[in-house]
């Protein structure tokens, strides 16, 4: 059996691993877009780096871009096989990927307008039709449960905890006689999350591919969420008379900020401004996560018995419309925004930041991973101008940022995932979605746990099992 690394090896974006067992089957795990990467971005997501006519299996260990986005380009080149992943993250991958085509194709069509000759114009990496057969090869597999995908292989999903949907991989492979037992982490959330259940444990593995975003990284903040929130607010809205604008992911950061907030209406304590979220991708997000309440704590099963919609608030309004977004530029009176992308690399936020970044009243609000080289991380950086549009900015109003709203597990959090594990008996531990020196940070911490055989992938690496 051999894994080969072909994505998010000593990079955060860009998920693949294939697996090839000595027969020739393969099974890939993830198939995800690669993100932020600069000038080579473009580059990476056009090629794999393996044929996928030869895959013969897809196993999805949660839908955001970063880990699914690149599977109906997978599709469009061959790939005829299934998609196993939870019913969960079937429901929010249909929108995300929806999403992304669209993008892919508003972005070509832009582009080819600067084009006159065919031959030379840009195609999408692939489009909603794509995504639609992409769609009809899903199977879907609940938590905790040991199914066959073959004769010789069998897969069982347990909760990540990193967003609704989110699973670790258990594979059990059995070649001439031997079992060989692989644990993808996909992405490991927090324990203890504000929504989510803590990641589960799981069985004894032989290896472990495990995710090390914020493997040097501790996310520690003094108050809870629901009060940092509340002195932003209070201190931008009411006292200065300005706006917050949050850059936020769709998925998970949104829900988790509209969560708090409700919490804070609960204890009759939300300031009374606006509160909108310009985003139509978050809208169809909250509703999955309002269809999949399996996924939800103790906690808020909780606050379920007291408010049938822990969601929605007085004052919460949902931007759909262009026209209505636009119009928010021109919005005087004290609100907040919330509104995607969470690292403000694209999107509507873009354009709010824009109209807000150069006056002091205002407060530019970070919650969750910001990759360095991103707006959102060079603006925590401390950087003090910044081009947008084609136009430098002064960067005048507040900057802040709640680290502990990500959604990634610290290096707590991974070794406590880790911890159930006989170190003893892992043969290997491979870390993949970080940056190289993070990952060479968690190494330590990962051999200090008592796992001796750690392992950091390079791009396209092969490893014999």
């Amino acid at each position: 059996m051999k894994i080969a690394f072909h994505g998010a090896a000593r990079a955060v974006t860009g998920s693949k691993h294939l697996i090839t067992l000595n027969n020739g089957i393969q099974i890939l795990l993830d198939c995800g877009l690669f993100q932020g990467m600069g000038d080579v971005t473009e580059s990476l997501n056009e090629s794999f780096g393996f044929n996928p006519e030869k895959v013969n299996y897809m196993i999805l260990s949660h839908a955001h871009i970063d880990h699914c986005g690149l599977l109906p380009r997978l599709v469009a080149e061959g790939f005829r096989g299934p998609v196993f992943c939870t019913p969960a993250t079937k429901d929010l991958a249909r929108i995300l990927l929806l999403d992304s085509a669209k993008i892919q194709m508003q972005d070509a069509e832009y582009a080819n307008k600067k084009i006159k000759r065919v031959e030379d114009q840009e195609m999408p990496l692939y489009t909603d039709k794509d995504v639609h057969q992409t769609l009809s090869q899903f199977k879907t597999i609940p938590y905790d449960q040991d199914f066959n995908i073959s004769p010789d292989i069998s897969v069982c999903f347990t909760d990540a905890g990193h967003i609704v949907g989110s699973a670790a991989v258990h594979l059990k492979v059995n070649e001439e006689g031997k079992e060989t037992r692989l644990t993808f982490s996909g992405d490991v959330g927090r324990y203890g999350d504000l929504l989510l259940k803590s990641p589960q444990t799981f069985p004894q593995a032989d290896y472990i591919i495990m995710e090390s975003t914020y493997g040097d990284s501790l996310h520690v903040d003094l108050d809870p969420i629901e009060n940092m929130l509340l002195q932003v607010i209070r201190h931008t809205c009411l006292e200065k008379g300005g706006k917050v604008i949050i850059p936020a992911f769709s998925v998970g950061r949104t829900q988790e900020l509209l969560y708090a907030l409700n919490g804070l209406e609960l204890k009759n304590q939300l300031p009374a401004v606006p509160y909108y979220v310009d985003s139509p991708l978050s809208l169809e997000a909250t509703e999955v996560l309002r269809n999949h309440p399996e996924v939800y704590n103790n906690g808020v099963k909780e606050v379920l018995k007291v408010d049938r919609d822990i969601f929605g608030f007085k004052g919460l309004r949902f931007i759909e419309d262009v026209a209505e977004s636009k119009a928010l530029n021109s919005e005087q009176q004290p609100c907040v925004i919330i509104s995607s992308s969470g690292m403000a690399e694209g999107g509507r936020v873009r354009h709010h930041i824009r109209n807000n970044i150069s006056d002091k009243k205002n407060t530019i609000l970070m919650v969750g991973y910001a990759s360095p080289g991103s707006l959102a991380g060079r603006l925590i950086g401390g950087q003090k101008r910044v081009w947008l549009f084609g136009q430098e900015y002064d960067v005048i109003a507040e900057i802040r940022s709640i680290k502990s709203m990500s959604a990634h597990g610290d290096y707590e959090d991974l070794l406590q995932f880790l911890s159930v594990q006989d170190a003893s008996k892992v043969k290997q531990v491979f870390l993949v979605h970080g940056e190289y020196e993070v990952q060479q940070n968690f190494a330590q911490r990962v051999r200090a746990a008592g796992f001796s055989n750690v392992a950091i992938p390079e791009y396209h690496q092969e490893f014999e099992l």
